[in-house]
């Protein structure tokens, strides 16, 4: 089983479901004879030919525009968008269009586009090259929100997320694209949607995190006695397994590099406090980034949320 970082694993998924389905189409800035400014599509424009790897404009509403016509039409588009930050021109695409095909038809046409995009702090990158603005998506109901934490998770969510008969947001941490490796197997599987996953037991505090903050968390609870969340789905999220950590443990701190104020971490606090309010022996906390716009690379650090904060946190809700 080959060891891989997660720009390798998501290649492998990108090629596995080409060869599997020749519906599967790849479009985006850059993706095909340049392989995509993260390396992420090399070699499927020549496996695959330009037919089925599109190089498009500068142009992020009409490549999400014509794979939503893409989709209805019967393929599965994958569309990559190359930072999160361009997508906001996007968005109208997205929440009036993709988000309601199978509303709008009844039912008689689906809309099974997975739009990629990097995200997030970690590689000091120039403005608009960092955004964490997830929450923006999971205020959309009929899109999925996804985002992986390791290479093979990364593989068997884009999967799933390939063959999911509606929109998905397929979010990649840029800090991780090259930052482990693990196995990954060669062989086809899929990791569904929707459900998240205990990375540690514990009994003292429940920690929730996703994406590159996932890693940040294992290094601060080494001295605490913590469960360990990793949402992987953002929408619709896994209330069941959240609660069921809560309940035993009476604490949760909720950790996202995102600006505070209307985060995804909100929603997970107002979720706890609404459904599990009797179990809690302390305030929920919420890590986060600053309710400012993204810095640029020299203070990017200060932005994001360290293992220290963590700690600190961590440790303040123990005293209750």
């Amino acid at each position: 089983m080959p060891k891989l970082n997660m720009v390798q694993a998501i290649n492998l998924a990108l090629k596995e479901e080409m060869q599997r389905d020749s519906s599967v189409v790849i479009l985006g800035e850059d993706v095909g004879k340049d392989g995509g400014v993260f390396r992420v599509t090399e070699g499927l424009w020549e496996e695959f030919g330009s037919e089925r790897v599109i190089d498009t404009p500068l142009a992020e509403s009409g490549i999400i525009g014509a794979a939503i016509g893409m989709a209805v039409y019967g393929l599965k588009p994958i569309a990559e968008i190359q930072f999160m930050g361009f997508i906001y021109p996007a968005i109208d695409q997205i929440f009036s269009h993709a988000s309601r095909v199978r509303n709008r038809s009844r039912g008689r046409f689906t809309c099974p586009l997975v739009i990629r995009t990097p995200y997030g702090v970690g590689i000091k990158a120039p403005d608009l090259h960092s955004e964490s603005t997830e929450a923006l998506f999971c205020q959309m109901p009929g899109v999925k929100v996804v985002v992986p934490s390791s290479p093979y998770n990364a593989k068997g969510l884009l999967v799933s997320a390939i063959r999911d008969p509606d929109p998905v947001i397929f979010l990649e941490s840029t800090r991780l694209y090259r930052l482990i490796k693990e196995d990954v197997p060669k062989d086809e599987y899929t990791i569904p949607l929707g459900e998240a996953r205990v990375i540690q037991e514990g009994k003292d505090i429940t920690v929730i995190a996703w994406g590159s903050m996932l890693h940040r968390v294992l290094q601060a609870v080494e001295e605490f006695d913590a469960e360990v969340i990793d949402m992987m789905t953002l929408s619709p999220f896994d209330e069941e397994t959240i609660f069921k950590s809560v309940k035993k443990t009476g604490r949760a701190v909720i950790v996202h590099e995102a600006p505070k104020t209307c985060g995804f971490g909100a929603e997970l606090s107002a979720t706890i406090a609404e459904d599990a309010m009797l179990y809690l022996k302390a305030p929920i906390v919420r890590v986060t980034g600053y309710d400012v716009v993204m810095p640029l690379p020299k203070l990017e650090d200060y932005y994001m949320p360290t293992v220290e904060r963590i700690k600190q946190d961590l440790e303040e809700v123990m005293k209750y």
